[in-house]
């Protein structure tokens, strides 16, 4: 007789190799290729009658996929309208970021509106979570709550309370009896989560699951765990500061790279529609080393403002600080700097950071960082009614960014008067803002209203104007 095949697959993502390797060639995790049992037979398939026949596009009533609105706008925006009946959403986060609290805020408005919604806490007591209900004003005759693990339990929860909106917190503390694994492990969660997913397809309700992330910020549990959901977000947040994020990983209602902004307080969460404001230092005149800058997160344009502060003139082993920007791209924007006119950059202490605890990683602001240390070092403002946006290249060439046009509407709404960009834009810009378009750091500099450094002979010159030699660094 024939010995059984065996077959293998990953605990981590559920690639089935053909034979035992040590690393996964999917995900790339070591060690998680375990034996699944015997490898199946392969047997012609046969047709079976279907329960129900196929029905023409046009039959299909669309109104019953309808999006509906949370009654939190950031949170909607992010979704793409609101919540769709049927749909499943995983939110994930890292602790004590905010995500019940939000969610709390969530059923508080959904219960407003005449609807039913059904809160599962795995990881507090009822107690706690009517305490936190109280603090934040979501206690409503139609929240339902329970504390529960079991998913036999929570099943039968929905069916006596029926509700259209049921939250699940968290997806990793509930157990699905007769399935092997511990709590919290691959088998259990894909299990629950599958489970859940049929339940929110074939009643219709609304299902938000919460997960944890590793620390990595990486969501906790299956790669699988993405692929069964609707969609997919982000909640992330700084310690240091109130405000929260929400983005779109994966979505299947609506775009995936919107950004929700919000804040948090004592009592509660609140969402945040102009989320520039935070990122804006308001002051009085004119400041050496600061410069406001456009960046896109997302499809959202955020207007922040970035700081330069250089001490010393001859340091051996200067330091540098970067705070919320790439400090790798700010060391590439210093060797610039120091390439291109600014020699003494290169022997000085040099301090850049963000306003608002602001994190950029796009290259459109390293215009404006560049900018911020020269207008330090020469001791030349920056108009604070001006905007600098555009990315920097290894020879000071200035070049295109994306989405231009957007950026320049929302400086134009803050009230900004004037925007240095790069030459190469060929979007349609809007009317009403000054716009100068430069070739490189000195015209930049230049239109900023400071003195651009040139080389004539050999030697350093500064002056107002444009640069008169071939080699000249500008």
């Amino acid at each position: 007789m024939a010995k059984p095949k065996i077959s293998y697959a990953c605990s981590a993502c559920g690639y089935t190799p053909p034979k035992w390797v040590g690393r996964c060639p999917e995900c790339g995790d070591w060690g998680t290729i375990a034996e699944s049992g015997p490898a199946p037979t392969s047997r012609s398939a046969t047709s079976v009658a279907p329960s129900s026949p196929a029905r023409r596009i046009t039959d299909i009533d669309a109104t019953t996929s309808v999006a509906v609105p949370t009654g939190i706008g950031e949170f909607d925006r992010v979704l793409g309208s609101g919540v769709v009946p049927g749909s499943v959403i995983l939110l994930a986060g890292e602790p004590g970021v905010g995500k019940s609290t939000l969610l709390l805020e969530t059923v508080k408005h959904w219960a407003r509106r005449g609807n039913t919604a059904l809160y599962i806490t795995g990881e507090e007591s009822a107690g706690q979570v009517r305490l936190r209900a109280e603090r934040t004003d979501a206690v409503h005759e139609n929240i339902f709550l329970a504390s529960e693990t079991d998913l036999s339990t929570i099943l039968g929860h929905v069916d006596a309370v029926a509700p259209t909106l049921l939250i699940v917190d968290s997806v990793q503390t509930v157990v699905a009896t007769g399935v092997d694994g511990v709590t919290g492990g691959v088998t259990q969660i894909r299990a629950v989560t599958t489970a859940l997913v049929s339940l929110a397809k074939n009643r219709g309700i609304a299902v938000v699951l919460v997960g944890h992330v590793t620390k990595d910020g990486n969501l906790a549990g299956p790669r699988s765990l993405e692929h069964l959901v609707d969609v997919v977000l982000s909640f992330e947040g700084d310690k240091h500061s109130t405000l929260r994020m929400i983005r779109g990983i994966k979505n299947r209602f609506g775009a995936s790279d919107e950004v929700g902004c919000f804040e948090q307080h004592d009592d509660g969460i609140h969402e945040v529609p102009d989320p520039s404001g935070i990122f804006l230092h308001q002051r009085g005149a004119d400041v050496f080393g600061s410069v406001t800058m456009v960046t896109m997160d997302g499809k959202r344009a955020l207007v922040g403002e970035v700081q330069a502060l250089a001490n010393g003139d001859d340091l051996h082993n200067p330091r540098r600080a970067v705070s919320g920007l790439d400090a790798q791209r700010i060391a590439m924007i210093l060797a610039v700097l120091q390439a291109n006119g600014y020699p003494k950059v290169g022997k000085q202490e040099v301090y850049v950071s963000t306003v608002g605890g602001m994190k950029v990683t796009e290259p459109a602001v390293d215009l404006a960082a560049a900018m911020a240390v020269a207008s330090f070092v020469k001791r030349s403002p920056v108009p604070q009614d001006t905007v600098v946006i555009g990315e920097l290249g290894l020879a000071g060439e200035v070049r295109r960014v994306t989405g231009i046009a957007r950026r320049l509407a929302e400086a134009k709404r803050l009230g900004f008067a004037r925007a240095i960009i790069p030459a190469g834009t060929d979007e349609k810009l809007p009317a009403g803002i000054r716009v100068t378009r430069v070739n490189n750091l000195g015209e930049a500099i230049i239109a900023g209203g400071g003195r651009a450094t040139r080389r004539v002979n050999g030697k350093q010159s500064t002056d107002g104007t444009a640069p008169e030699v071939a080699d000249a660094p500008f």
